[in-house]
């Protein structure tokens, strides 16, 4: 593939390993038309969380955990860090499950005469994502912009208990402009990082961040658009896609996992005829890159705990079935 690299002379991009990559500044801000993720979400301020909503503790000993801010702002010291001569977009939120409370001098009140001040509230699940508009790449006509995030679910927590570490997820890849989803693979994701504070978060936020290959998830993202299947073939798909939730289990150990659900299944046989950008083309064929555009945009309705779980597996599942269609796969049970 054949990229070129547009530095700025006093620029560097550091964390990544090639130096092949499209960098450039116009100053033009990317327009985000779609939320990253959808589900049951709503898009919160970052001042929102500092001064409207109170911090879980742990129970047993009081001790308190992590705030939702802290961990954004964690992420945003590592990527302003790493990225200092880049332009770095201010955090995009959503949130989800509400736990709500009141101040003990309203225990007596009834809900609907509270006042806002008697009233507690912070959210179980909050996941957010930072751009940096000016490291992108187009492929298949779609531009991808540089995007760093991260997700929290306190029900992960046992916070009846005393404290100790606390589980995060953080990942970096491209978020497709066109549609606003994200393309997260294996390198760029830690499903489950854990940490005992924030000086240690932020340590470990930035080692993935360094870690992370841009120029190889590029190139595979790529390759997807060099395979396709005909409407035949993605029959094929969607009918042992909805078949491999009820597999017996010792077959279904044997077949590479599949995580979308059924509901998102469906999605994705329905914008396989009605999505302008990612359908079936005039032939009756259909590019994986497509497919996988589907996949990640019916990921946007799972909820946050689940969200960047599934959106890694749909790029190891699409990943696969361009393998088959190579001839060397074991993903081959899902186009037979």
């Amino acid at each position: 593939m054949d990229i070129v690299h547009t530095l700025k002379p006093d620029m560097e991009l550091t964390p990544v390993k090639s130096t092949n990559l499209i960098v450039y500044d116009t100053g033009d801000d990317i327009v985000n038309k779609n939320p990253f993720i959808e589900a049951n979400t709503k898009s919160v301020s970052l001042s929102h969380l500092q001064r409207d909503c109170i911090i879980p503790v742990f129970s047993k000993d009081n001790e308190k955990t992590i705030a939702h801010q802290e961990y954004i702002e964690a992420v945003q010291e590592s990527v302003s860090k790493i990225f200092s001569h880049h332009r770095i977009e201010a955090p995009e939120m959503r949130v989800s499950h509400q736990i709500k409370g009141r101040t003990p001098s309203a225990i007596y009140k009834a809900a609907k005469d509270l006042l806002e001040h008697e009233k507690t509230t912070y959210y179980e699940r909050m996941a957010f994502i930072i751009r940096v508009p000016s490291i992108t790449q187009t492929i298949n006509g779609n531009r991808l912009a540089l995007t760093i995030g991260g997700v929290r679910s306190y029900n992960k927590e046992n916070l009846y208990s005393k404290k100790s570490v606390e589980k995060f997820q953080v990942f970096i890849g491209f978020q497709n402009m066109v549609c606003c989803n994200l393309c997260i693979n294996t390198d760029g994701f830690s499903s489950e990082l854990r940490v005992s504070g924030v000086n240690e978060l932020t340590g470990k936020v930035q080692e993935l961040i360094s870690n992370y290959d841009a120029e190889k998830h590029l190139r595979e993202l790529e390759t997807l658009t060099q395979y396709s299947l005909t409407e035949s073939q993605f029959a094929q798909l969607v009918g042992k896609a909805r078949l491999y939730n009820y597999l017996p289990k010792e077959q279904k150990s044997e077949i590479p996992p599949l995580l979308l659900n059924d509901g998102q299944v469906t999605a994705i046989a329905k914008d396989y005829y009605q999505d302008e950008r990612f359908c079936i083309n005039e032939e009756g064929n259909i590019n994986l890159w497509n497919v996988y555009n589907l996949f990640t945009s019916a990921n946007k309705s799972s909820y946050i705990d689940t969200f960047s779980d599934r959106n890694v597996n749909a790029f190891e599942f699409t990943n696969g079935l361009a393998k088959t269609l190579n001839g060397n796969s074991n993903y081959h049970w899902f186009l037979s």
